[in-house]
């Protein structure tokens, strides 16, 4: 028999500040006099194991939300981290220049030329693709793209059909 693997789905910040609260309460508690008051400190040797069940996460969450939750406290497990690329692939602004100049001075050419034209200059290296220039053309308000016409067919109640010959219903009960 296989053994099943329960799924964990994103964790929330509820859900993480839960965790962290419910293995916190479970570990022991440390008494000391400060100032005239009692001032309980949590030792954090809490059941790891309890504390997933009732935020119902994994025990790898819980270890890779530990290291933040030492550093930063409650505050850390509210915002997650963006791993979102930051424009990891960005036109150069001197090409998207080159590509709005060419265009400027030959306003027929279009994407296609125009990579190639780049390409030519650069000893037939390619530096942005046809969509690549027509995106940039795009964005500088320079490309307006081709509305095709719709093609008009004819309207189905006008279409001839052939009748249909349907055999003949009998009776049963007639005679």
């Amino acid at each position: 028999m296989e053994k099943q693997t329960t799924y964990f789905g994103p964790t929330t910040a509820q859900q993480r500040k839960l965790l962290f609260e419910t293995w916190q309460a479970s570990g022991n508690v440390a008494s000391e006099w400060k100032r005239g008051k009692r001032v309980e400190m949590w030792q954090a040797s809490g059941n790891v194991a309890e504390a997933c069940r009732r935020a119902r996460v994994s025990r790898q969450t819980f270890y890779n939300w530990k290291p933040r939750f030492e550093t930063e406290g409650y505050a850390g497990l509210e915002e997650l981290k963006s791993h979102a690329p930051k424009h990891p692939r960005l036109t150069p602004a001197p090409i998207c220049d080159q590509v709005i100049l060419m265009r400027q001075e030959n306003p027929k050419w279009g994407k296609r030329r125009i990579a190639d034209e780049l390409k030519k200059a650069n000893d037939w290296v390619a530096l942005v693709s046809p969509n690549t220039v027509r995106r940039i053309l795009i964005e500088a308000g320079m490309w307006e793209p081709l509305v095709a016409e719709k093609k008009s067919s004819p309207p189905r109640c006008a279409r001839q059909r052939p009748p249909v010959k349907r055999p003949m219903l009998t009776s049963a009960l007639s005679p």
